[in-house]
């Protein structure tokens, strides 16, 4: 046991070496989220739920994941006031609901206008929603000074 944490270690310390603790963390953290998202919307939709009510939900509750984690592991906040805390979070919330939208936008426009592969598509448009939420993260949401 004692071998496979280190394998697991050295692993982990060449992914972070390779491509830097912040975005090592930030898809670490995007790949939980991304898990989260899709179990929530299973039992929601094994529980009876509408496609659009759990897949809201899912997306509710994989965003306020993404914020906790981006914010204490990820970008490491420096927001101390409860008013640069709520700032963060409101800028975070706008951000992610921006890059939604044009997930939605794009997948509508690419498969259901244009009659591209809707798999292709929404594996593209994810990697796209991404490197925005990364960027808008690193650039809008949690600047630290």
């Amino acid at each position: 046991m004692k071998k496979i944490v280190q394998l697991i270690k050295k692993i982990i310390d060449f992914f972070m070496n390779l491509l830097g603790r912040e975005v090592f963390m930030y898809l670490l953290f995007g790949g939980l989220t991304t898990i989260i998202n899709i179990i929530v919307y299973y039992i929601g939709s094994l529980a009876g739920l509408t496609t659009a009510v759990a897949n809201f939900i899912a997306n509710v509750i994989s965003i306020l994941f993404a914020y906790i984690t981006n914010k204490k592991y990820v970008f490491e906040s420096k927001a101390i006031t409860k008013k640069e805390k709520w700032a963060e979070f409101v800028k975070f919330i706008s951000a992610r609901i921006d890059t939604f939208v044009m997930d939605m936008a794009l997948m509508i426009l690419l498969v259901d206008v244009l009659g591209w592969n809707n798999l292709l598509c929404k594996i593209l448009v994810n990697i796209l929603v991404i490197i925005l939420n990364y960027v808008f993260s690193k650039i809008f949401v949690f600047k630290n000074k």
